[in-house]
């Protein structure tokens, strides 16, 4: 089968090793000083490994290769202790891979492991706040707040949340709202939001997928995307519109530019 898997860039490696601790399903091992895949079915090509290269030598391709098995990979794991394994399952949860989780704790209740569904970091626990958002405005005036919901960073939301079902989306890359005073009262109010940063953050692929489900699943009603003049910027707008050309459903897209002094320079539908 095609699927997205990694890669290693051998001339870039230097074999430090660091992507092998990284790895706790153990897809990755130092082989004479240099880091290998060492099986197809190993790697979930989630990407978990990139952020710890120095050398930027790991990158996410598509390719034909096995299937992706969860219970290989669990048989692995549980050897290696609980942190591992709360981990992996955290891993899995942040990346919303529902299915691989289903199969983790089939193999945990046929093995008779008991395990509790990773809470993960307390910052990454979803909340919707809409409810409390006319109530916040009521006690701050103007000054209130206009989020509604919790995560924002683009890797940690889950595009099935229920405050993303049929609304309408705002993506923004990270600066934008240091750099607009009025962000919050003009831009953010009666939105749901995700924040990205197309320059820096890894595994962007991911980004496409859940900008799909948005349309495709959750049928978001309009999507704006706010990003900075700066030219790295414009890698956001690309992700959406990477995203709008493998859907069969269309939704209207804005898009807004602001400068580095806090002004909108443009606003255009796609």
């Amino acid at each position: 089968m095609k699927r997205q898997i990694i890669t290693i860039n051998e001339k870039k490696c230097t074999g430090c090793g660091l992507c092998a601790t990284g790895c706790p399903e153990g897809a990755i091992q130092i082989i004479k000083g240099k880091a290998r895949l060492v099986g197809d079915l190993l790697c979930d090509g989630l990407g978990a490994c990139i952020g710890t290269c120095p050398e930027d030598a790991i990158t996410i391709i598509e390719r034909e290769a096995e299937p992706y098995e969860e219970k290989k990979v669990m048989s692995n794991i549980v050897k290696q202790g609980p942190e591992v394994l709360q981990a992996h399952l955290e891993h899995l949860k942040a990346h919303n891979q529902q299915e691989y989780l289903k199969q983790a704790f089939g193999y945990m209740k046929e093995k008779g492991i008991k395990h509790t569904i990773p809470c993960g970091c307390p910052g990454t626990k979803m909340m919707d706040m809409r409810k409390k958002t006319k109530a916040t405005e009521r006690a701050q005036g103007d000054i209130g707040s206009q989020l509604r919901q919790w995560p924002v960073q683009m890797h940690l939301i889950s595009p099935a949340a229920p405050y993303f079902q049929g609304a309408d989306v705002l993506l923004v890359a990270d600066c934008v709202a240091y750099a607009l005073g009025g962000f919050h009262a003009d831009h953010l109010k009666n939105k749901s939001l995700a924040i990205a940063c197309p320059k820096l953050d890894s595994s962007q692929d991911e980004y496409v997928a859940k900008i799909k489900s948005w349309i495709e699943e959750a049928k978001i009603n309009t999507l704006t995307v706010m990003i900075m003049q700066v030219p790295c910027c414009n890698g956001l707008v690309r992700l959406v519109q990477q995203a709008m050309e493998g859907v069969t459903r269309k939704v209207p897209v804005k898009k807004i530019v602001v400068g580095i002094e806090g002004q909108i320079l443009s606003e255009e539908w796609l």
